[in-house]
């Protein structure tokens, strides 16, 4: 027997010493398992090597998430620094760029340099520059897009990219996390990867911004912006990676199935995107970015900070319908 030290010891090794690329089941309570990720090394060590011409990224994730430095978007970015930007949002799902001196104007121009804006319907626009949705936040205005979601996906074509600005933040509290749902779904079992292969989410906008719209209005509104359907499974155009399309807010039930069958489903699979192996958290600054590809990730904004103002403005880049 190994000589422990001291007589109340009794291990010999360490209790994780036969986890090595293995998840164990911990208790009995459901879903609850413990041990390593083995699924996101490949993609961490590839993401770990990149280099990049035009500036120098830091990981913050393990496959999602790095900040951005050598960028100044108020001098003007040539266009090989904006195509290795593109590429950089591609590989690290969501980009972030610190002390960004820039206008509204500024902020509309570079979110355009990644396509066309769109506008939304449901959230107060900067007057100004309507394809800015302001994000102003205080002590009557309190934050409620904690919970993880990809934005708009009740659109035919959910918008594909978002870029972020911290017009003005608290010293604390804040913060956004953003989950890779690539990694989501690649850490699926099989069986389950096999049952939603095919299966397609009915999304809907009316479960949380319904409530802005006049009785007398919805049917217009409802002609307007229809139950769309979308993959619960798609696959990124550039990457060719598989990523996980399904949160709480927006999906309303799956083809063939009520709502009271879904439920169990699409709360199983937004579940996912709560682990925190797959996500990075970013604490803000005034004058900060966030650039995220809105397929690849989810993203939840923490309400820690009310009764303080929280003033942020967001470009949305119009998308196509996810494919599976």
């Amino acid at each position: 027997m190994v000589e422990t030290g001291h007589s109340d010891v009794i291990a010999t090794e360490d209790p994780a010493a036969k986890l090595a690329g293995l998840r164990y089941k911990f208790s009995d309570f459901e879903g609850v398992e413990v041990g390593p990720l083995p699924h996101l090394a490949e993609e961490r060590s590839r993401l770990g090597e990149l280099k990049w011409e035009n500036f120098d990224a830091s990981m913050i994730g393990a496959t999602v998430g790095a900040q951005i430095d050598g960028i100044d978007i108020a001098n003007g970015v040539s266009d090989s620094a904006l195509n290795e930007l593109h590429q950089a949002l591609v590989e690290y799902k969501v980009i972030f760029l610190r002390n960004q001196q820039i206008t509204s104007s500024q902020q509309v121009s570079f979110a355009e340099s990644f396509g066309e804006l769109e506008i939304h319907p449901f959230i107060p626009s900067n007057t100004e520059h309507p394809k800015l949705v302001r994000f102003e936040k205080g002590a009557e205005v309190g934050g409620y897009e904690n919970s993880w979601h990809h934005d708009v996906t009740w659109r035919e074509a959910p918008s594909k990219i978002a870029i972020l600005r911290a017009v003005s933040v608290p010293h604390t509290g804040g913060d956004t996390m953003f989950s890779d749902m690539c990694a989501a779904y690649e850490g699926l079992d099989d069986s389950i990867k096999s049952e939603i292969e095919n299966l397609i989410a009915v999304h809907d906008f009316s479960h949380s911004f319904g409530s802005q719209v006049p009785e007398e209005k919805l049917e217009e509104i409802r002609e307007k912006y229809p139950l769309v359907e979308h993959p619960v499974v798609g696959t990124h155009p550039d990457s060719g990676r598989k990523y996980l399309f399904v949160n709480r807010i927006f999906v309303n039930h799956f083809k063939g199935m009520t709502r009271k069958e879904s439920l169990p489903l699409i709360n199983s699979l937004s579940r996912q995107a709560e682990f925190p192996e797959y996500q990075c958290r970013f604490r803000w600054s005034d004058n900060s970015l966030a650039v995220w590809d809105n397929r690849q990730v989810q993203h939840y904004a923490l309400s820690d900070y009310w009764p303080d103002v929280r003033i942020m403005e967001r470009a949305s880049v119009i998308g196509e319908p996810p494919k599976q």
